[in-house]
């Protein structure tokens, strides 16, 4: 049994029963047991602190969603629709679960604000931003004077995290929507209709709270570590930089001071000797991942044998394996696979030949697969499979019996590659602090651990431009819910400047509107908070 860093026995009455509203998104839990009984122990505040993290990945307090915490479109947890928003629309992932799955319009970069997947990720995000705000107003040094010593210092400890859970939530809210509603523990419960955070604001929010969460002087600073799956300050230093290499995105203008910000956080992350790129590529997706704990900085932890989830790992693992192709279940630690999404030929091309690469990321299944879709986009046999995740342990065993319980695989959420690969691309955008040199190095380190310290995989100084570095960041992050993002950010996400197949609803591809740059808010929220719009759709 893998061990459960996180906590995960969580307490059945602390759900919060939101309605649809955003004036009903910071309004205290509708339970039995309400703040007041929750927080007359120390000990229950570290119950609480593992719900939230737990939010992530986990629907509800029963088996793949069971008695959920929240009422959704779809029933699912907020892992998969955050990769479903992520990827489906992009270059790599071409899914068959359509019409089943709501994911014609995502698809097809044809959404409105009605959209299925859009609304329930908005919702879950502020959910847990709801999670953390009720939680920050019942640690305030006030409320936990009644403890002792040690139990308060511990509290705050976990206020903290809760504050870094927040600004995690807030991000992810600044890339998808661009805006949202601005709540946080100070806001009234009843009776309130929340101000608007437009991108800048909602940017500057999040930098100031990162960065009182990693200044030494600050007695809010996160730990320098901390168990496995929980936020710590090289945590927050690599948010800070994907939030600064995005900043001309978010702030509509170039700053280059940003990016050398940018630079700077992943330095800090860099320097760090507990961190270091994993030998093997192929370690960090399988369901002993929880042990790279050198590599992974922040994950969304998943344990078949403590709590089931038919999203973070399990998607990854189920649904990148075929279920009317030859694959071998067992060869991903799986009894079934459930067939529902495949490559697209855009992403594996980048790796030449797939089959006669020595790039040991290129992990496709391509056996009676075509790689280029001649069709509609919902038959299995034209897109290569992904093998990338696997529910299997370091030992070659199956982690879990997936037909029943799921996968044990963790869904990284910030590695270290990535810091490297954003140091990198935030040089080549104007920022200082690195030389030219220095950049191509770190680009160098991931492309030889890819290719197994054959030094062919490294690349020249005169390959070292922006557009490598986009195809570069696909080799290593595919499936790791960052294209989207990566695509808005190089502008290549509805111009015509970069084309795949079934783009905008056509096989050939075309560019869509631009407006699909950002993810609309709900019409739900928009009737209650008159504050919120969305002039583009």
């Amino acid at each position: 049994m893998k061990k459960s860093y996180i906590l995960y026995g969580l307490m059945a009455g602390l759900a919060l029963l939101l309605g649809s509203c955003t004036d009903d998104l910071d309004q205290m839990p509708v339970t039995e047991t309400t703040s007041k009984d929750v927080y007359t122990e120390a000990a229950n505040y570290k119950r609480v602190l593992a719900k939230i993290y737990a939010s992530y990945v986990l629907a509800g307090q029963g088996q793949g969603g069971d008695n959920g915490d929240l009422t959704t479109i779809n029933g699912q947890d907020f892992s998969r629709g955050y990769f479903n928003l992520q990827e489906a629309a992009t270059d790599e992932v071409a899914n068959t679960w359509l019409s089943g799955n709501n994911l014609v319009d995502l698809t097809y970069i044809n959404w409105s604000s009605k959209d299925a997947w859009v609304s329930d990720s908005y919702y879950w995000l502020f959910f847990n931003i709801t999670l953390c705000n009720e939680f920050l107003r019942n640690c305030s040094d006030e409320s936990i004077s009644k403890f002792s010593s040690a139990e308060q210092e511990e509290i705050r400890g976990y206020r903290s995290e809760a504050r870094f859970m927040r600004a995690f939530s807030y991000w992810m809210v600044l890339d998808l929507y661009r805006k949202g509603p601005k709540v946080d523990e100070n806001t009234p419960v009843t009776g309130f209709i929340p101000e608007a955070y437009d991108g800048i604001s909602l940017f500057d929010f999040i930098e100031s709270e990162l960065k009182e969460l990693v200044a030494e002087e600050s007695s809010a600073a996160l730990p320098d570590t901390n168990e496995y799956g929980r936020a710590s300050k090289p945590t927050a230093w690599a948010l800070l930089g994907r939030l600064y290499l995005n900043s001309a995105v978010y702030r509509g203008t170039v700053d280059a001071k940003y990016y050398t910000e940018c630079i700077t956080a992943c330095h800090k992350v860099i320097s760090n000797p507990a961190f270091y790129l994993e030998p093997d590529y192929a370690k960090l997706f399988n369901a002993d991942n929880h042990k790279r704990t050198h590599e992974i900085l922040f994950a969304m932890v998943c344990d078949a044998t403590t709590s089931v989830t038919w999203g973070g790992g399990t998607y990854l693992v189920c649904g990148s394996c075929g279920n009317s192709s030859s694959q071998d279940p067992a060869k991903y630690g799986l009894t079934n696979g459930w067939g529902m999404f495949r490559a697209r030929g855009e992403i594996t091309s980048k790796f030449g030949d797939v089959n006669n690469t020595n790039d040991s990321r290129a992990m496709f299944y391509t056996d009676g697969q075509e790689q280029f879709f001649t069709g509609p986009i919902d038959n299995q046999s034209e897109g290569y499979f992904f093998e990338k995740f696997t529910n299997l342990t370091d030992d070659g065993e199956p982690a879990s019996n997936s037909a029943a319980t799921g996968c044990s695989t963790d869904y990284p959420m910030l590695r270290l590659a990535d810091v490297y690969l954003m140091a990198a691309e935030a040089f080549l955008r104007g920022g200082a602090g690195i030389s030219r040199a220095e950049a191509l190095d770190l680009v160098n380190a991931v492309r030889l651990r890819a290719y197994k310290n054959d030094e062919s995989g490294k690349i020249s100084d005169a390959d070292f431009t922006l557009d490598f570095m986009l195809d570069e960041r696909g080799r290593e992050l595919y499936l790791e819910s960052v294209r989207r993002t990566d695509l808005v950010r190089f502008g290549k996400f509805t111009s015509d400047a970069y084309i795949w197949q079934w783009k905008g609803g056509v096989l050939d591809g075309r560019a869509v509107n631009d407006k699909y740059n950002i993810y609309p808010i709900p019409d739900t929220d928009l009737t209650a908070n008159p504050n919120l719009s969305n002039p583009q759709y």
